[in-house]
């Protein structure tokens, strides 16, 4: 009866324990994978839950993006922060009173530093002030070049005068800051984001030559490991190009109706454009991080955004390929190898 009795406690002890450490182990496994999404005992025999393993945490970005008193860039900068990233904003004056009207929360601060660089001052100066940027944080990730200098005025009362100063910030501006930043961006293995236009793909609109050439101009680099985004949004609602004075300070009276329209064209634009420029500065981080809309597709070496860039973009390349195809046989006839045709002498009157 002793043993007996020894026997049945030693039994009831071991199934004892055998609960507690199943309870324990059940206990570890929520801690590190989740609670189990079957309400049976481990010790059971059924196959054990399966419970699909965590995304690893996204890395904190430190972006130093140019020109963010307003427009895009200013929607750019709230956008990576409530990301979690860091950034880098550069502005031309550290007073200027568009920095007020919408504050970055007081939560977000920390992550936020505010430089004074105008992309014009020459690539010695800038290259002191992205080195000085990068050592707060200790590296870059993202560049964005959106400073931008949106002129309208026609071509031929504009001159050189007006190209000059549209290149100077969308083309000169921007190859510099890429420039400078560059080394960073190397050991980062980071990214240069730059901000264009859809009058690249649509040159014929009046009174938007030199910044349609100026936008042309800068289409894509792609050094080493550092990927290239060239963004080409069409009208979005900011305080942009439209909001400049048309330039008539050279008038030539043959264009006066045409500039008297035209000028009136783009006074009326401000307040109607469809384009929302916070969801389209979503989509840009989206793609940079690869979430949200971006998550699981390649790097787009370009960004069309609204209705309007689109249906440009497209009609401009229908159109460039019905050419090519149109004059594809003149066009090959021209090598060395190909069928040699005298050419026919035109007949004198």
């Amino acid at each position: 009866m002793i043993l007996q009795g020894i026997f049945h406690y030693i039994s009831a002890r071991c199934q004892f324990i055998n609960d507690s450490a199943s309870r324990h182990l059940e206990h570890v496994h929520s801690l590190f994978a989740g609670p189990s999404l079957s309400n049976k005992s481990v010790s059971e025999k059924s196959n054990p839950a399966v419970v699909a393993p965590r995304s690893p945490p996204k890395k904190q970005l430190v972006w130093l993006i140019t020109g963010t008193s307003t427009g895009f860039g200013r929607r750019l900068v709230r956008s990576a922060l409530l990301r979690g990233d860091r950034v880098i904003a550069t502005v031309r004056s550290l007073s200027s009173p568009d920095l007020d009207d919408d504050p970055v929360p007081s939560h977000l601060e920390d992550n936020l530093r505010r430089i004074e660089l105008d992309v014009t001052e020459g690539e010695d100066t800038l290259r002191l002030k992205v080195d000085a940027a990068a050592g707060i944080w200790g590296r870059i990730d993202v560049l964005v070049n959106n400073a931008g200098q949106g002129l309208v005025g026609l071509s031929e009362e504009g001159g050189s005068t007006l190209f000059r100063k549209a290149f100077d910030v969308n083309v000169f501006g921007l190859v510099d800051m890429t420039t400078v930043t560059l080394p960073h961006l190397r050991r980062s293995q980071g990214c240069i984001v730059n901000i264009g236009s859809r009058s690249a793909w649509r040159t014929d609109i009046l009174g938007v030559g030199p910044y349609s050439a100026s936008k042309a101009a800068v289409h894509e680099v792609a050094p080493f490991n550092v990927r290239v985004l060239l963004v080409a949004p069409g009208a979005f609602r900011t305080e942009g190009i439209h909001s400049k004075p048309f330039f008539e300070e050279r008038p030539i009276s043959a264009y006066d109706s045409v500039r008297r329209v035209t000028a009136q064209r783009f006074s009326s634009i401000p307040g109607t454009q469809k384009g929302d420029p916070v969801r389209a500065m979503e989509v840009l981080v989206d793609i940079v991080k690869g979430e949200g809309a971006a998550e699981n597709k390649p790097w787009p070496s370009h960004l069309i955004l609204g209705d309007d860039a689109i249906a440009d973009v497209k009609q401009k390349s229908n159109r460039l390929m019905a050419t090519v195809d149109e004059w594809e046989g003149v066009g090959r006839a021209v090598s060395f190898d190909s069928p040699y045709r005298e050419p026919v002498p035109s007949k004198s009157h």
